[in-house]
């Protein structure tokens, strides 16, 4: 969901699944070989304007593709929209890679430069604006005259002024709308919620009730995927050799079964937003990080739980209904007492799952503690601690 405006206004994307024929598919194909042409000769032109010392903006790109279309046959009989689009997409991404070169962040901070986008490597994706399509009897009728079936499984709040249509890697296709849309505003509880993110349980919060226990939908469903692995493992071809049906199929079958884990972990995370957003008028939630528990022997238990998608969701969630999410900085969140402040000397082992404080005797679980601290650092508990923040704890406003 993007910000919302000053005003309470913003734009959200709305995507539904698409119904297509095999004529549309093929015409929906032969608009992406077109597209996929250009952008490959942006990159071309591109590089050639960098070893020149020239400008290449969208400006040179437009005309570059005038010239193009009058010239070339097969280029003109595509829709025009979504090749303009392209060179848009094209210039914004070119723009952000040279912009975070000038700002001479780290490589691994950068954003690529475009590069080229093979046939059988690249998803198919089309931009189109108002003017490139709409949405007719239900059904969405693209520039170049073809015609899609949406399953509407909710209805657009408003008109859309653009829509990309797409295909994933499992080879479903899809449309996103863009849509205006305004804060739903919801009536107040005077409640307040600290949230701490964990592994044992995603979220331990102040209120028992909202704690959300890990689902563990990947240790779930490991046995169908294993199964995948092991039939892919069994027709992985020889090196210069093109795969077989049957590798491409268990492929196919794997990444299906990753993408169901993967919207499991989605609605769960959705749910559980929601019903703290419409419980609670503000929100400190830690502003934790879970990257580097990739190199931990806590990995596969910490992606299964997902906590970046969770705390994800909870910020788009509060923003949509217009609760006020605060962020909090992790920083000695499991060393300090949520009742007087004191600090242990210490950092707490995993192990110990209580916390006891030596100043003032308090004892109760770790994770409660940490998500009481929460709500002190972000100023949403007044009697905790002399309602006085620890020193060095930063407070951020979720993006």
């Amino acid at each position: 969901m993007a910000a919302e405006e000053a005003d309470g206004t913003g734009h959200v994307r709305y995507t539904y699944r698409l119904r297509v024929s095999a004529t549309a598919r093929t015409a929906l194909l032969a608009e992406w070989d077109r597209c996929r042409w250009l952008w490959n000769e942006c990159v071309a032109r591109s590089k050639k304007a960098h070893t020149d010392g020239e400008e290449c903006g969208p400006a040179r790109l437009d005309r570059m593709l005038t010239h193009a279309r009058a010239i070339t046959p097969w280029l003109a009989e595509g829709a025009s929209v979504p090749q303009q689009q392209l060179i848009r997409d094209f210039g914004k991404s070119r723009t952000k890679a040279l912009g975070d070169i000038k700002k001479q962040l780290p490589v691994r901070l950068r954003a690529g430069m475009p590069g080229y986008r093979k046939k059988h490597q690249a998803n198919p994706s089309l931009n189109y604006t108002r003017r490139g399509f709409r949405l007719k009897n239900g059904r969405l009728h693209l520039a170049g005259r073809i015609v899609l079936t949406v399953v509407w499984s909710r209805d657009l709040p408003a008109e859309p002024s653009s829509v990309r249509v797409y295909r994933d890697s499992v080879g479903d296709w899809y449309a996103s709308f863009v849509v205006p849309t305004q804060v739903e505003q919801l009536p107040e509880t005077g409640q307040v919620l600290g949230v701490d993110w964990g592994i044992k349980e995603i979220a331990a919060t102040t209120s028992d009730t909202h704690d959300l226990p890990h689902p563990e939908h990947g240790k779930k469903a490991k046995t169908r995927v294993s199964r995948y692995d092991r039939m892919m493992a069994r027709r992985t071809p020889q090196k210069g050799q093109p795969k077989s049906k049957g590798y491409q199929k268990a492929k196919k079958w794997r990444a299906k079964a990753y993408q169901k884990i993967a919207r499991q972990r989605a609605d769960t995370a959705r749910k559980w937003a929601k019903r703290v957003v419409r419980d609670h008028d503000a929100v400190a939630v830690e502003d934790f990080r879970p990257k580097f528990l990739a190199k931990t022997n806590m990995a596969r238990k910490a992606a299964d739980a997902a906590i970046g998608a969770t705390k994800k969701a909870l910020i788009e969630m509060g923003r949509k209904h217009g609760r006020d999410v605060r962020l909090v900085h992790t920083a000695h969140t499991t060393m300090d007492c949520a009742s007087c402040g004191a600090r242990t000397k210490h950092a707490l082992p995993l192990s110990q799952r209580t916390y006891t404080c030596t100043a003032c005797g308090a004892v109760s679980p770790r994770d409660k503690n940490s998500a009481h601290v929460m709500l002190v650092r972000a100023g949403l508990n007044p009697a905790g601690a002399d309602g006085v923040s620890p020193p060095g704890a930063l407070l951020q406003k979720a993006a």
